[in-house]
């Protein structure tokens, strides 16, 4: 079956253990060679799994790091029916960021700090780049954190640079351009704010002017709540089990 977890995988050691342990018992971080350090579970949900990056983070202000639930190879694996998706690991990581420090090891923890919108660095490393800190590349996984990057060294840096880096609202806006006659500006200084935005299918489905559809399957089965069906089990490729508009609101695991 596609995307089956792949023995041997640190991020699907990650997703499994996740899935059926409380956060304390989390299975070994993927960062080497130091794989002592137990990841600090933020988020899981049906799609996702996020944890904080505690061994080798990038910066002092917070990073962590959102697995796909699936073994998806690379972000050449989706489809434009997938924005959703990439929508959410926006908001995930975003809402994460918002309300994280850098660590809660000391007994009070204080309020955390107002962000601003030039801090949030939210992407993917394409290969044949990898952070030789945690060097897995055929699990897809986003990598969100507060600039600046102040511990990144040389050869870390060129993986978290213009070269290799590739910003989710840069992966959003090519997908839905590639679908569509409008050119879909990425950015710019209101891009958070930017109308299409506010709808997470924008660009998801596509076919000709006579009506015709030639969406492919998405990853993910809409919940059934919202009135959709779920994907025929026919259906190309192995789904998740979730909404596209519940991974932003459900799975939070507070830490209060």
């Amino acid at each position: 079956m596609a995307f089956t977890p792949k023995p041997g995988c640190p991020m699907c050691g990650i997703v499994a253990t996740a899935a059926v342990h409380a956060p304390t018992q989390s299975p070994r971080s993927p960062s080497f060679p130091d794989a002592l350090v137990q990841p600090e579970i933020l988020w899981r949900d049906e799609n996702f799994t996020a944890y904080r990056e505690k061994a080798h983070p990038v910066s002092s202000n917070g990073h962590i790091i959102i697995a796909f639930n699936l073994h998806v190879p690379s972000i050449y694996t989706l489809s434009s029916s997938d924005l959703p998706l990439l929508v959410n690991v926006k908001n995930i990581g975003r809402r994460l960021l918002g309300t994280s420090l850098p660590s809660d090891d000391s007994p009070t923890t204080p309020a955390p700090p107002q962000r601003t919108e030039s801090q949030f660095r939210i992407g993917f490393i394409t290969p044949p780049f990898k952070d030789n800190k945690i060097p897995i590349t055929d699990h897809l996984h986003a990598h969100a954190y507060l600039a600046p990057a102040d511990q990144l060294g040389w050869w870390r840096s060129v993986a978290y640079g213009p070269l290799a880096w590739y910003a989710i609202d840069d992966l959003i806006a090519e997908i839905r351009e590639s679908v569509s006659n409008n050119r879909v500006k990425s950015g710019h200084e209101n891009r958070i704010n930017a109308p299409i935005d506010t709808v997470p299918e924008a660009g998801a489905r596509t076919g000709a002017a006579n009506g015709d559809e030639f969406t492919t399957s998405t990853l993910a089965i809409p919940d059934v709540e919202d009135g959709i069906a779920p994907l025929s089990p026919s259906s190309p490729r192995t789904s998740f089990a979730s909404s596209s508009t519940t991974s932003a609101t459900a799975g939070y695991i507070s830490h209060t």
